[in-house]
């Protein structure tokens, strides 16, 4: 059985070498790597924060609110598949280039682009400005995930990528209670724009100076890659640059990461849905106001941040066939939580709604920051950890576009009761899959052990 054929298992604890070589500088690379990711969020959740507010400015200037609603689901829309095309390009960038070189440049473009999206005044300019900002902030993620693969050893990887994983779920949270504070105070929504994005520059300039590539760049030894990474058979030639095709055919041959992205897709559909359209939801389906409705989808990101950490430190424990089987029992509940959505009636009690879009948030994320996080150090080591992050997150988020355009016209057509039984169909496919990598990786451990 080669190593291109199955996910490797992680040891079941940190062995004495690696936590010796943990450092106040490796602490210091988290702390940077998962602010730093959060201030993306200044510049990525704004829209969805402001979204009412701006469907509100639009009809004030001759567009309806419905025309407004799809037109800006449109450009969310064309945002994701952007953002999905650059996550293809920006992975293997990141392997052949330094992740470090990604990271502040995603930092530098989605800040330009936040102000141009400010600064414009129809749906041209805000189609170029939010296109552009998702292109750039694609780099972030891959960066972070290669630096991650040159400074830990393959025995931490569950769990130091379940803390950098935070960084885009309580970062989430923590960038959405700010602007909606800031729009409770009565700022509009190009001032919530102008403030994540000088929020976003403190935290580039932070990097910039104190962010390194390599341990080795601060004196340190290298730690060591997962031995069973796709590239294990090369580990010889560590220090040999590889081209793009030699990082590329191993993950391409591998049957468990193709559905590794399959889930990606269904999970991503989920993910982008809930952080694009639940402050709209909470005001026109429950009633909340906008500063109310922008604060409590803040529960959607927290909670699920409480569930990466739980997550994380399984896959460590737990395995391999334990990590899918937490996917499929994650799934499978979070399918019933978007049918209990879509039988819960609106404008009365507005806690059931929200309550049960935070636990969509709990047991759905959770399994999502497997994917493009430890599964990707486990594919790639540290030659295509970067890649192999690109193409599950750009495999998923080629359905993630569906959560703009497709869900607006749903939910403006339809309801939003609809909207989440198609969800819950979505949700139910993907724990299917999951069950299937189970299956399958049961099917390899029997035969190696027959071997």
């Amino acid at each position: 059985m080669g190593a291109k054929e199955i996910l490797p298992k992680l040891g079941p604890t940190v062995g004495s070498t690696a936590r010796a070589q943990f450092t106040g500088w490796h602490a210091a690379t988290i702390a940077l790597l998962a602010l730093g990711y959060s201030g993306y969020y200044f510049c990525r959740s704004n829209l969805s924060v402001v979204l009412p507010d701006l469907i509100h400015d639009l009809a004030q200037h001759g567009v309806t609110a419905n025309q407004a609603q799809v037109r800006l689901g449109f450009i969310a829309s064309v945002g994701t598949i952007a953002y999905a095309a650059g996550k293809f390009i920006s992975g293997s960038v990141a392997d052949l280039f330094g992740g470090r070189r990604n990271f502040l440049a995603g930092m530098g473009g989605s800040i330009f682009f936040t102000i141009l999206f400010m600064a414009g005044g129809g749906f041209p300019m805000f189609t170029l400005a939010w296109v552009g900002n998702r292109l750039f902030q694609s780099m972030g993620w891959v960066g972070l995930v290669k630096v991650a693969s040159r400074w830990f050893s393959y025995s931490t990887y569950g769990t130091v990528m379940a803390v950098l994983s935070l960084s885009f779920l309580f970062g989430d949270a923590g960038c959405r209670w700010v602007m909606s504070q800031l729009m409770a105070h009565g700022v509009g929504w190009r001032g919530v724009f102008f403030a994540g994005a000088g929020s976003l520059t403190l935290l580039l300039l932070a990097n910039a100076l104190l962010l390194k590539e390599t341990p080795e760049e601060r004196g340190l030894p290298a730690p060591e890659a997962n031995p069973l990474n796709v590239y294990a058979a090369d580990e010889k030639h560590t220090d040999e640059r590889l081209g793009l095709g030699a990082i590329l055919r191993p993950l391409l041959g591998s049957f468990p990461f193709w559905l590794v992205c399959l889930l990606s897709l269904g999970t991503t559909l989920l993910r982008e849905t809930f952080n694009f359209w639940t402050p709209t939801y909470f005001v026109q389906f429950v009633g909340l106001s906008n500063s109310d409705a922008a604060g409590r989808s803040a529960l959607f990101p927290l909670l699920g941040g409480v569930a990466v950490v739980l997550a994380g430190v399984l896959s460590d424990k737990l395995g391999l066939n334990g990590r899918n089987l937490v996917i499929v029992g994650g799934m499978g509940a979070c399918t019933v939580c978007l049918v209990l959505l879509a039988h819960t009636p609106g404008h009365t009690n507005p806690w059931m709604p929200v309550v049960l879009v935070a636990l969509v948030g709990f047991l759905l994320l959770g399994p999502y920051s497997y994917l493009a996080g430890a599964m990707s150090l486990d594919f790639g080591g540290k030659r295509g950890s970067a890649t192999a992050a690109g193409i599950i997150d750009g495999v998923g988020y080629m359905a993630g576009w569906l959560s703009g355009d497709t869900v607006a016209r749903i939910t403006v057509r339809y309801g939003w009761r609809n909207a989440f039984l198609v969800l819950a169909v979505a949700s139910m496919l993907t724990a299917l899959v999951a069950l299937v990598l189970a299956w399958h990786q049961r099917l390899r451990k029997v035969g190696a052990a027959e071997a």
